[in-house]
């Protein structure tokens, strides 16, 4: 069973990296924009896909960053995204991603409140 990653459609940057994704991904990595699910086909409510990256790996679900880096195993490319996780350098990281996501969220949704 492929890993399954939801990405948030409605956002443009979003979109911009899941296409360059798509490209260079393998077979075993699904790209699925979280709008064109039904409630009851989400792993978890759609607010709270939509305030970080998720990505479904064997039944457990990974956030943030380390979905990030997770999907991007699925290319050549995945080594050089591991460096993310580094131990001095993932709270860096964390705390960058973690503000930008909160920060596309509120700008995304919070107003449509």
């Amino acid at each position: 069973m492929p890993d399954k990653l939801y990405f948030d459609g409605h956002c443009p940057l979003c979109v911009k990296e899941m296409n360059r994704l798509r490209e260079i991904k393998d077979d075993d990595l699904d790209l699925v924009d979280i709008h064109t699910l039904t409630d009851s086909e989400t792993p978890v409510n759609k607010d709270t896909l939509l305030r970080v990256l998720h990505l479904e790996k064997n039944g457990q679900m990974i956030t943030g960053i380390d979905a990030n880096v997770a999907a991007w195993q699925h290319t050549r490319y995945g080594l050089l995204w591991r460096w993310m996780q580094l131990p001095l350098i993932r709270p860096i990281v964390e705390f960058a991603y973690n503000r930008w996501a909160r920060w596309r969220y509120d700008r995304l949704y919070e107003t449509q409140g």
